[in-house]
């Protein structure tokens, strides 16, 4: 029997006013089940339900949203196996992806909340001296600055990750105090609603959490311009984020914007066998982590000169030991892309850099499996800062390498971009690497890794984004703060 879903709305699950679609397994191009499609009534009627809702919400204990957001936890990680087959059925993530990745993070990131609920809010400010005037008298007046829930947030969540970045939003935002509309990726919403039921068996409130889906544009529009909507927290293409903004500049709401990015790996020939091995394997990842769509990628590698041919060497050699397919077979290290018509993009986009005078080193034909949404993982070398495939976002599992002289030159070739979420180094010379980081116009830089630290603050500069997440950081973004003053 075909999974099908209803829409969560207030705390009941409601048929949708537009029936069902498909959603499918990118690895077999079968049904994985039928989400509902929410008519823009049914949408407003979640943001009103939020509304509602938050009154009450915003003025219980810290220890209550606390114990709330640990069982969710619980009942996610039990429910592992389950969530986990899910996932993989409806992204074509690996089973290792999958479980570790998406399932396993998106519990961790509601027990993190968790705690996140109790952190201090209030943060005491030097008291002030004022002489009498035009305000009053003379006197000693205090201060406090207090974060507060914004209220009503909507989340709208990207198609890689239906687990980590759905419970990267919804987590901070309910322990901060704030009501939630989840309007998930049409592509794999499946995963969210196993989530909600999570929530709901955990104990939250009716119109806490509400939950709309739809494949047409005009659910994700109508979760933007509900005048119920007091923020909007988005994941996605830089594109739709700046149409996102446009409406909430009109409507002064608040905005977390996590969009596009397209990662400088500065590699420079200071590197020993060592240094040169990790930055093959982290620069790899590109290919085989959700098969390229993961916004963090280092995408764009810039090689010094002298270490280019060696570089470019190795990463052939990487790519000859990624098997491409079924994402459930042993020792799959690449699934597909999510969609078909994402597959074209991709593979669009590798035909055009060979149009652009690119070297495809690699890859570039699609693999020879009957079925699924699959790329051939792609190296292109030979590459010009004015390729489009080295300035535009290709979210897929495509390499391009770009060679670079001196330093100076490294660190303009990694700025001359319109994004700027992370980018990375690679030197034998750390403070040389720590240098270059603090010139480097993104909002994270990874020094000789692609590892993250899950407390330090996410986000991009320039059309990569607007605001900072993760960590403490989530809570002060699903947060306002207000001034509180007193004569002593």
């Amino acid at each position: 029997m075909t999974l099908q879903e209803r829409l969560y709305i207030g705390g009941e699950w409601v048929e949708p006013d537009g029936g069902h679609y498909e959603v499918i397994d990118p690895a077999s191009e079968d049904v994985v089940g039928l989400a509902p499609e929410a008519s823009r009534r049914q949408v407003y009627e979640a943001a009103d339900a939020a509304r509602a809702a938050f009154a009450t919400w915003s003025r219980t204990r810290p220890e209550e949203r606390a114990a709330i957001l640990d069982r969710a936890a619980d009942l996610m990680a039990r429910d592992a196996d389950a969530n986990t087959l899910l996932a993989r059925a409806e992204t074509g993530a690996t089973t290792a992806t999958a479980r570790g990745m998406q399932v396993a993070v998106g519990a961790a990131r509601f027990r993190r909340y968790a705690r996140g609920a109790l952190e201090p809010v209030e943060q005491a400010l030097p008291p002030q001296i004022n002489e009498a005037g035009p305000m009053g008298r003379a006197g000693v007046f205090g201060a406090v600055a207090v974060r507060r829930p914004v209220g009503v947030v909507t989340c709208i969540t990207s198609y890689n990750n239906p687990w980590a970045n759905p419970a990267g939003k919804i987590a901070p935002a309910l322990a901060m105090g704030n009501t939630v509309v989840v309007k998930p990726a049409p592509q794999d919403p499946l995963s969210v609603f196993a989530m909600t039921r999570a929530l709901e068996e955990a104990g939250v409130p009716a119109g806490v959490v509400n939950v709309v889906t739809g494949s047409a544009q005009a659910v994700g529009e109508a979760a933007v311009d509900s005048p119920e909507v007091d923020m909007v927290s988005f994941t996605g293409s830089t594109a739709v984020g700046q149409a996102i903004g446009e409406v909430c500049g009109r409507g002064m709401k608040r905005q977390l914007m996590e969009l596009g990015g397209k990662g400088a790996a500065l590699v420079f020939d200071d590197v020993d066998d060592e240094g040169l091995a990790a930055a093959v394997l982290g620069i790899g990842t590109t290919f085989s982590f959700y098969s390229g769509q993961i916004c963090t990628a280092p995408t764009r590698v810039l090689a010094q000169r002298g270490i280019h041919d060696r570089l470019v060497e190795k990463l052939t050699g990487y790519l000859g030991h990624m098997k491409v397919g079924d994402p459930v077979a042993p020792g799959t290290v690449v699934g597909p892309v999510i969609s078909a018509a994402h597959r074209d993009r991709v593979e669009s986009y590798v035909e055009l850099g060979r149009k652009e005078g690119a070297r495809v080193v690699a890859g570039g034909e699609r693999p020879d499996l009957d079925r699924g949404f699959y790329v051939a993982p792609t190296l292109l070398a030979e590459c010009t800062n004015e390729m489009r495939v080295v300035r535009e976002e290709i979210f897929g599992p495509v390499v391009v390498v770009v060679p670079f002289d001196d330093e100076e030159e490294g660190v303009a070739l990694a700025n001359d971009s319109d994004y700027g979420l992370i980018d990375y180094v690679w030197s034998g010379d750390v403070a040389r690497a720590f240098r270059i980081a603090g010139r480097l116009r993104a909002g994270g830089v990874g020094v000789n890794t692609v590892g993250r630290n899950m407390e330090a603050p996410f986000g991009g500069f320039k059309k990569s984004g607007v605001g900072r997440d993760v960590g403490s950081y989530a809570l002060h973004a699903y947060s306002e703060l207000q001034a509180v003053v007193w004569s002593g």
